[in-house]
């Protein structure tokens, strides 16, 4: 199954919902909205700096990565930003495959 990275920043309105929930709260909330989309969290974490939080889910295709992405933007609690990571196997089998590609300016 795919994993997914998440680092989001909460609002004004998004940490006086973490004040009230607590950090246990919002890891227990993501990890049922994984489950709800047939995933799984693997990592929750509150970081210092640029970033509020990280997290490391499990989910079934970008379909679902999107869906959660869709409900916490529209929430208004936090803006995220969701990349898919790729382990070495899915890079072996990247640089196995051949494309047809000319680099903008060749000829």
């Amino acid at each position: 199954m795919p994993k997914f990275l998440v680092r989001g920043n909460y609002t004004q309105e998004g940490l006086k919902g973490l004040m009230k929930d607590g950090g246990t709260g919002r890891r227990a909330a993501v990890d049922r909205a994984c489950a709800s989309l047939g995933g799984r969290l693997e990592s929750f974490y509150f970081a210092l700096g640029d970033t509020d939080v990280y997290v490391i889910a499990e989910l079934p295709d970008a379909i679902a990565a999107s869906t959660i992405a869709l409900a916490a933007g529209a929430s208004g609690a936090v803006s995220i930003n969701t990349c898919q990571l790729l382990n070495p196997e899915d890079v072996d089998a990247a640089i196995k495959r051949t494309v047809t590609y000319r680099s903008p300016g060749a000829s």
